[in-house]
């Protein structure tokens, strides 16, 4: 399972906040691999996801789910983890929440390796005998542990470069507690806007360059009310939630995502 333990490996394990559903989870989820330097621009990770969600369900039971996207064009086959802590309604077949979501961005060239992938994992949550122990976690370490744990059953049926490289992770997981968007190369930012009828948006964040650019940004107010997502300036800023006020004015929570070396 070598996209998984990519994932693990180059920080692609991130919390899912509590207060998301399962169309949020994915949404978040995508979002993060819209910002893979290696994407082709515009490519509508999210609109894919949800639409093969509506097509067909994607859990696998046991608490785990793999939504995939299958993409027109020859890459690597990447994965990102969520982990939700209190678990997410997702309509599994065994009717238990969805604890951990492993997503699959699916280029043309990898398809028999995600199925191959996909394959392993659900046979390894067939015979992990910890799979409660990984339910009840409750912090991103030790989901990190658990996962580790989870690959290692399947490791007559891994390379042996997969499973080196397994044992160097499981010997870093000790030292190191991964922050809850400790993305390798991806810099994540929090921002919160205000914008309304007749109001130049105000932008609310610790980012001074990123502030400046987003209320010097023509459109900016149409760009939130009419996507998910939008790009500008080498960040891409993802909306995550929005409250109403009088004067209609909304107050929008985003995440501002790009690489640590993008323009």
């Amino acid at each position: 399972m070598d996209s998984l333990l990519d994932a693990l490996q180059e920080g692609r394990l991130l919390e899912i906040p509590d207060d998301y559903d399962k169309e949020d989870a994915l949404r978040f989820l995508a979002h993060i691999l819209e910002a893979v330097p290696s994407l082709p621009p515009d490519t509508d990770v999210a609109g894919l996801i949800l639409a093969k969600e509506g097509a067909s369900k994607t859990a696998l039971g046991k608490g785990w789910a793999c939504p995939d996207a299958r993409v027109p064009f020859e890459e690597d086959l990447i994965c990102v983890v969520g982990w939700s802590p209190k678990g997410i309604d997702y309509g599994s077949p065994d009717g238990k929440p969805v604890k951990v979501i492993a997503m699959y961005l699916v280029p043309e060239n990898q398809r028999s390796n995600y199925l191959r992938e996909v394959s392993l994992l659900a046979k390894a949550l067939e015979i992990y005998p910890e799979i409660e122990r990984l339910n009840a976690a409750d912090s991103l370490n030790d989901i990190r542990d658990h996962l580790l744990d989870l690959i290692s059953t399947t490791k007559g049926t891994v390379g042996p470069d997969s499973r080196a490289r397994m044992i160097r992770l499981q010997g870093r997981a000790a030292a190191v507690e991964p922050a809850p968007y400790d993305l390798a190369n991806l810099i994540v930012e929090p921002i919160t806007i205000l914008v309304g009828d007749g109001l130049k948006p105000v932008v609310l964040g610790h980012d001074q360059a990123l502030v400046e650019l987003l209320e010097g940004f023509p459109g900016l107010a149409g760009e939130l009310t009419g996507h998910s997502a939008f790009n500008t300036g080498g960040w891409r800023i993802v909306k995550r939630k929005e409250a109403s006020f009088t004067g209609e004015r909304l107050l929008i929570d985003c995440l501002a995502l790009r690489t640590s070396g993008g323009k």
